[in-house]
């Protein structure tokens, strides 16, 4: 499974790519905004740190406008991934980007029903915000599942990406789950690093170390 990391700080991009596990970048225009920066710069930017797909998400609420928007993000890096809503101009948007070879991302999916949708139209990843279902007492990894069983069911290629991931565990339900991606905030993505265990066993060693005769 392929891990993205979702946010547009720089430097947090910076530290996950360092560790040598990254294979791309969410972002959207709430995550821009908390950064105070301008879009299209920190997009180059990201993308001149990690060799992957770096999702940039139009604002447009009409097809025209999505395809305005994102013929602009696509002519930034190659590594640039359309992100347009799981709407019926979103999928308009989709099938037209499809024929242009331009890569894209239905974000805001929430049910099988809708990535099927978006695999039809031609979509490169589909979206499923699994917290948000979560949130709202559905099963958002249960989801996932039947996206997933979809999509084997009759070959689509479209990359099922788990979204609005709220804790560890939920990385590796999707893991488990065969899901192709999870995009994980940083603190999430920092958190699937750590156990208490390995700090203790690490103290241990090191205690043990500084008893060991030296010369």
């Amino acid at each position: 499974m392929k891990l993205f990391l979702d946010t547009a700080n720089v430097e947090h991009i910076r530290e996950i790519a360092s560790w040598g596990v990254l294979d791309g970048v969410t972002t959207n225009p709430t995550l821009i905004m908390k950064e105070g920066r301008e879009y299209t710069s920190t997009l180059k930017e990201i993308c001149g740190i990690v060799d992957g797909p770096v999702s940039a998400e139009t604002v447009a609420l009409d097809c025209e406008g999505m395809l305005r928007e994102g013929r602009a993000f696509a002519k930034l890096h190659k590594n640039i991934v359309i992100k347009v809503p799981m709407t019926p101009e979103g999928l308009k948007a989709a099938r037209a980007f499809a024929k242009e070879r331009i890569r894209t991302n239905m974000t805001l999916a929430f049910s099988a029903s809708q990535a099927l949708l978006a695999a039809k139209a031609g979509a490169s990843f589909v979206s499923p915000f699994v917290g948000r279902l979560d949130d709202i007492s559905h099963d958002g990894m249960d989801v996932v599942r039947q996206i997933l069983q979809v999509y084997r069911n009759y070959g689509f290629t479209t990359e099922v990406i788990v979204a609005s991931v709220r804790h560890p565990n939920h990385v590796v339900e999707a893991a488990l789950a065969g899901a192709h991606i999870a995009t994980i905030p940083y603190d999430v993505f920092k958190k699937l690093v750590q156990h208490k265990l390995t700090d203790a066993g690490i103290d241990q060693f090191l205690k043990d170390w500084e008893k060991v005769p030296k010369r």
